[in-house]
């Protein structure tokens, strides 16, 4: 047994020591042992987290955006220099394979080059004599301090991706709620922030229950709130948040699903499914837990998936030959078994069953194997609600109009996909899905930094999604000012060129 280390909060710009009495455990998913305790920080070490940001936020907002990017492209340097201690942190909190781990790291690189893109991307709008002798500016401003309440699925990504960089970038301040079951990769990344000359009170993390995170809701100094999270918690930030007048937007859950048409080439495209399906043993919402597939080809296609499957290693998450690594806690597991449990119920075939796995040396992981059901039909919930473990649904359909009414009658649209090669059905497919991520011949539809993550229906709330230029305005406020200069005769003539709005 490793020793277990008390984590920290990260306050002002210091680690410093939390004075509840409450700890929440942080797990190796991969030897289901405890290797730290964070705190369930108190009600008044979140108002101090939010205070913090308060005080920081004048001089920061008046910092020039040259300079405000100039520590992210810092904070990007030091990324690449500890990719690896990153990447192996990742691995022993969360449980996801090296690569995929990676990969989590790479998602935070990629939205700070785009937020060190901001002194153009806040540039405003003008227009010379927008009537005689009337000149207006648009300016783009920062807010004020905003609250980020994380999910444990992307320990890096979510906080230090989606959240942190666009945010002070335009000369906001954050405070983090970062996950308790995986904090440590964000607190690591807080190490780097210092280094890289974030000044104090920037950006704050602490670790506490949703109790305590209830306060940034309603705090009358946080001007907006970015969610990741489950559909009922979503609702309830964005009604509590928005009824306070806070800006909100928030990302939750998803049943991405994927059509495969009888044209597509079947090995290519299970190889893309299993990626999407079984990546992150599934715990991402932009997962591909359910595939729609045309009758004509579904028998090849899930003997095509079995096939496939058998050549993936399960096993730790810091062995780099590893496929499919350990779900994130004992609690999560039991979950999915749960889950599995309900599909063989309600009538589902179950023809690969990942209930059993062992794996040699680690027999106290938290590990799921692959799990595939066929014949799920649309009154199962298995087929419907999220699992968020790696669970494949097969559903059969007549043909392309079938297969899309299947998936629109889905209450979440995240994400969906369209296999083929016929550009008829692929461009149908586009227009009608209600996904707001699509993918043709693309497994996981994530888009790159400089779009937004634009989940629809149940699975986001709000007005501006993450990333992107919606990211950008999220984050800013617009300014218009309107500027008259007069000449000495004008001067002397009050009654010339009175502005009343009307062009």
């Amino acid at each position: 047994m490793e020793t277990v280390t008390n984590l920290k909060m990260f306050l002002n710009g210091e680690f410093v020591e939390s004075a509840s009495t409450k700890w929440m455990d942080v797990y190796d998913p991969s030897k289901g042992e405890v290797i730290a305790k964070t705190p369930c920080c108190t009600s008044d070490e979140v108002e101090q987290a939010i205070a913090a940001a308060k005080a920081a936020f004048p001089a920061w907002s008046n910092t020039p955006v040259a300079r405000r990017v100039e520590i992210l492209y810092k904070f990007r340097d030091l990324l690449i220099r500890d990719m690896d201690e990153l990447t192996y942190i990742l691995c022993r909190e969360h449980g996801k394979n090296w690569d995929e781990a990676r990969g989590d790291i790479l998602k935070v690189k990629e939205p700070v080059e785009v937020a060190c893109g901001a002194p153009s991307l806040m540039m405003g709008e003008s227009l010379m004599n927008v009537t005689n002798g009337f000149d207006s500016v648009l300016y783009r401003e920062p807010m004020g301090v905003f609250a980020g309440i994380v999910p444990f699925n992307f320990p890096a990504m979510i906080p230090m991706g989606w959240m942190m960089p666009m945010c002070i970038a335009t000369g906001n301040t954050l405070v983090l709620k970062a996950a308790s079951m995986t904090p440590m990769t964000c607190l690591k990344m807080a190490e780097l922030l210092v280094e890289a000359g974030l000044p104090k009170g920037v950006v704050n993390i602490v670790t506490c229950s949703r109790n305590e995170a209830n306060i940034f809701l309603t705090h009358p100094d946080v001007v907006g709130v970015t969610f990741v999270g489950s559909t009922s918690v979503g609702l309830h930030v964005y009604s509590t948040a928005a009824a306070n007048g806070k800006r909100v937007q928030c990302l939750c859950e998803a049943k991405n699903h994927a059509l495969v048409l009888r044209d597509a080439p079947i090995e290519r495209t299970v190889a893309g499914v299993l990626n999407s399906s079984f990546g992150c043993a599934g715990e991402r919402c932009m997962a591909l837990p359910v595939v729609v597939v045309e009758e004509a080809i579904a028998d090849a296609f899930v003997a095509e998936v079995l096939r496939q499957i058998k050549d993936k290693k399960i096993g730790p998450a810091y062995d780099k030959t590893t496929d499919l690594g350990p779900v994130v806690s004992a609690s999560h597991k039991q979950s999915i078994l749960n889950w599995i449990q309900k599909g063989i119920d309600e009538g589902a075939e179950l023809v690969l069953d990942g209930r059993d796995v062992v794996v040699p040396g680690y027999e106290n992981g938290f590990f799921v194997g692959h799990t595939v059901f066929d014949h799920v039909t649309p009154e199962m919930t298995i087929g419907q609600e999220e699992i968020f473990g790696p669970v494949l649904c097969i559903k059969r359909v007549k043909n392309f109009e079938e297969g899309l009414a299947v998936m629109n009658s889905n209450p979440f649209a995240n994400g969906s996909v369209i296999f083929t090669q016929n550009g008829y059905y692929a461009r149908e497919f586009t227009k009608r899905t209600h996904g707001g991520m699509t993918g043709v011949n693309v497994g996981i539809p994530v888009p790159a930094g400089m779009f937004p993550f634009c989940g629809h229906k149940r699975s986001f709330f709000g007005d501006l999604h993450a990333l992107g230029k919606d990211g950008l305005r999220f984050y800013t406020e617009s300014k218009v000012v309107t500027t008259r200069w007069f000449n000495e005769d004008e001067l002397r003539n009050t009654s010339v060129g009175t502005w009343d709005g009307a062009l």
